[in-house]
This record gives C-alpha cells, structure tokens and sequence, in this order.
C-alpha cells in the first residue's frame, strides 16, 4: 500500500499553528526556527580568551605607578619597581590618667566545721592550717547534766557530761595567730 502525502490546511488538525506536509511516519514542519541552510549558519570556533573578558572592558584600569621618589617606589637591578622594606616599631603606650588597678580577689568556698581538725587557709594569716581543737560546755553538756540530776545522780555523777568531749561543743582555732575560726555546736 502505497500512501500519499496529504496537505493540512491552518488551523487544521488538533490546532496546529503552521500548514503542515504529512506523510505516515513522518512530519516536517516549516517554520522560522529552522535554521537556514549556509555556511554562516555554524560557528568556527568559541570566542577567544580576550574577546570574552572585554565584555567589562568599559570599566577604566589605573595607570601603573612609576618609579621615583614621590611614589615609594625603587628601581631593582632588573629596572622593575619594587617596594622598600618595611620596618614596624610596636607604639610605645600612652600613660592612662584613668587606669583601672585590677586586684584578684580569692573567694574561699564555706568550711564545715565538725568535730575534728579541718584542713583550710585560715583568713587572719592567709596560711594552709590545720585547725586546733578545744572544747567548751554548751547546750548538750547542760541538758546531760540537768536529766543526769532528774535521775537522782545528785552526788557528783551529774557532772560526768563536762569531762566528756563528745557532749560538748568544739571550738576551732587556727595555730599559727590563734585566731577563732569556727565553732560546732552539738545541739
């Protein structure tokens, strides 16, 4: 079966916008982006380098300065320019009518202090101690002794809690100044 091409008017056949030519199998609209047939129609070869960059070409550069003495510029053997070397002094500082003394201060953390000797610095000679220990009678001493005489010891056994360190309060004291330090109330 032999087929013939068949010519579409415009505006034919599912909207197309040119006249078309078909034939079965193929279809070959004409239209401006085609391009034409000729030698101008493909390019040689890329733009150069230079071409390229002299799109900005529109920008002016700065002359290049010259060797002399109002420029810095020095002639080296070879008759290029060259920079002098550079020498740098630190500024000596300025004597500050409003300078600020800063002073460290040291915080020292809260002691607990128990019934035995503490580890510390001691804040009267600011040196490392180890406390010293003495005992005083305080409000645990005199209720031991209070019910002691409800109990009927009344012939001297009441004052027992006097003679015993651990029914009474510790007073800590620093050996180096003998400064008081702390004290652990038992009650």
């Amino acid at each position: 079966m032999v087929s013939a091409p068949m010519h579409v008017p415009r505006g034919g056949i599912s909207g197309l916008k040119d006249s078309c030519v078909l034939n079965f199998g193929k279809m070959s609209v004409p239209g401006s982006y085609q391009a034409a047939a000729g030698p101008s129609s493909v390019p040689t070869a890329p733009p150069s380098y230079e071409e390229t960059v002299a799109v900005n070409s529109y920008y002016p550069t700065p002359p290049a300065p010259t060797p002399g003495p109002n420029t810095g510029l020095m002639t080296g053997p070879d008759g290029k320019g060259m920079n002098p070397p550079a020498y740098y002094t630190q500024p000596v500082p300025v004597p500050n009518a409003n300078a600020i003394a800063v002073q460290t201060v040291y915080v020292q953390q809260p002691v607990s202090f128990y019934d035995r000797p503490v580890q510390m610095c001691c804040p009267s000679c600011n040196k490392m101690i180890v406390t010293q220990l003495s005992y005083n009678a305080g409000a645990l001493t005199w209720l031991s002794c209070g019910s002691l005489c409800l109990l009927g010891c009344i012939a001297g056994c009441c004052f027992i809690p006097f003679c015993v360190d651990a029914l009474q309060d510790v007073d800590h004291h620093c050996p180096n100044c003998k400064a008081l330090l702390g004290t652990y109330k038992r009650l």
